[in-house]
């Protein structure tokens, strides 16, 4: 019988607690044994005997029914689905050629453990993002009207926008200390 990655049960539990709904494990095993996995591990729902195509199918799916769906594969039979998915995920080293290519993102380390800290990166990422964005586009539209109105001068008006410039920087240094509320380092 196959068993479970030593990290996965933690991981699924981090991924849980970070806001994945449902985890469900595409597998060409047989149905009873991934039931027994996913069952001792916590994955939500379990899809066994499956052929690449009938992976595709379940991906497409689950495209029509959730809003973003991510595949975590690491072989030539995961390929076509990760294909298919919102955001594919390869492992690393252990992974196929044909999965590493296929994938948006590649975890090196062949630790399932540093996806949770992956997701939550990205999505820490994504609100500074926003943060200066706005704080950029924020400067621009209160400095122009200021500037054709002769409120403000060229020289303010230039040391507005680096200034803002250096917000938008050092802003987006906070990443550099992000730490994954769970295990607390990479």
């Amino acid at each position: 019988m196959d068993v479970a990655r030593q990290e996965s049960k933690q991981t699924l539990a981090e991924l849980s607690r970070i806001g994945i709904r449902k985890m469900i494990m595409l597998t060409g095993d047989n149905q009873k044994v991934a039931e027994a996995i996913g069952r001792d591990i916590g994955i939500t729902d379990v899809l066994g005997n499956l052929m690449p195509e009938q992976k595709v199918e379940a991906i497409e799916k689950l495209r029509n029914s959730e809003k973003r769906v991510a595949m975590v594969g690491d072989g030539v039979n995961d390929a076509p689905a990760m294909a298919k998915s919102t955001v594919s995920i390869a492992m690393g080293a252990a992974g196929s050629d044909v999965a590493l290519e296929t994938a948006d993102i590649a975890l090196m380390a062949d630790k399932l453990s540093n996806l949770p800290f992956a997701i939550g990166l990205s999505k820490k990422a994504r609100r500074i993002i926003r943060q200066n964005v706005i704080i950029s586009l924020g400067m621009v539209a209160l400095l122009i009207p200021l500037t054709i109105l002769g409120i403000a001068s060229i020289g303010p008006a230039v040391i507005g926008h680096e200034g803002s410039t250096l917000v938008v920087v050092f802003n987006a240094l906070r990443l550099l200390a992000y730490r994954s509320s769970g295990s607390g380092t990479l």
